[in-house]
């Protein structure tokens, strides 16, 4: 049942990245509108691919905790054991920049912690996904799900198993194009003193916890603010992929909290430094 439920997620991703790139490419889109204002370009694309997930999501057994839907109370999100975590529209300044850089996030949460995750780029058309009992992988070029796929392995036969990249030569550090802290900046420095041979790459969304899954990348410093929505997709593909998700201490992330900021986290292959 568990991989029928990875199939819906997909299928949801990919038809909300369908209608974002419906909007992010029509030319009557006036992309100098403030990013929140109710007529925005952004706005729009994330409301309507909210309303594709939701739409698919609930056919499912499990709640949805989204971004558009982040004011339910505790007190009901407490009695969710398993629940979808889901952001529609994943880089906003991305998506305001037009760099493509934007992804759309959907995860299944059990007992607080990330056990599937989906994470489709809509403008390069790359999808990735994982689950804890088959592994992370990828697909290069994909928009919708034909006919022939019934189950999971009809997809797996597409994809590339994660991590598919082997490196020896350079230690490569990925960072947030938007959000380069002074914090990750020391973090950085230190490995320097660790390593000879550093190369630092930048991105945007969730796409740098992407990058280590699949071995483009050792490790992704994250010292600053993020929402439960940016990282559960994510952090399900990265364990899937043999990699870790966890606080600098070592603790892993754990998701549907009272508070859904999440603490500081380091992404990174488990024996690498």
């Amino acid at each position: 049942m568990k991989h029928l439920y990875l199939l819906v997620a997909i299928n949801a991703a990919l038809k909300a990245g369908k209608k974002i790139l419906s909007i992010y490419d029509d030319p009557a889109m006036d992309f100098q509108i403030e990013k929140k204002a109710d007529n925005s370009p952004l706005t729009i694309a994330d409301r309507k691919a909210h309303e594709v997930i939701v739409a698919l999501l609930k056919e499912t057994d499990y709640p949805i905790l989204s971004e558009e839907g982040k004011s339910i109370d505790y007190a009901t999100r407490n009695s969710w054991k398993t629940l979808w975590v889901v952001d529609p529209l994943d880089g906003t300044k991305e998506f305001i920049k037009r760099n493509g850089e934007f992804t759309v996030n959907i995860a299944l949460v059990s007992q607080g912690a990330p056990v599937m995750g989906v994470i489709y780029l809509p403008v390069k058309k790359e999808l990735y996904f994982g689950e804890s009992s088959i592994g992370a992988y990828k697909i290069d070029s994909i928009e919708n799900l034909n006919n022939e796929i019934k189950h999971i392995d009809d997809l797996i036969k597409l994809a590339k198993r994660l991590p598919n990249i082997q490196r020896s030569d350079k230690f490569v550090v990925v960072a947030s194009r938007s959000h380069l802290t002074p914090e990750t900046e020391t973090f950085i420095e230190k490995l320097k003193l660790e390593h000879s041979n550093i190369d630092l790459i930048s991105s945007g969304s969730s796409i740098k916890i992407c990058l280590v899954a699949e071995g483009k990348a050792d490790v992704y410093p994250r010292f600053a603010p993020t929402m439960e929505w940016d990282t559960a997709a994510g952090d399900a593909i990265a364990r899937a992929a043999g990699m870790t998700v966890t606080q600098p201490d070592g603790t892993p992330l754990i998701y549907n909290k009272e508070n859904l900021l999440n603490p500081w986290f380091i992404v990174k292959k488990k024996y690498n430094f």
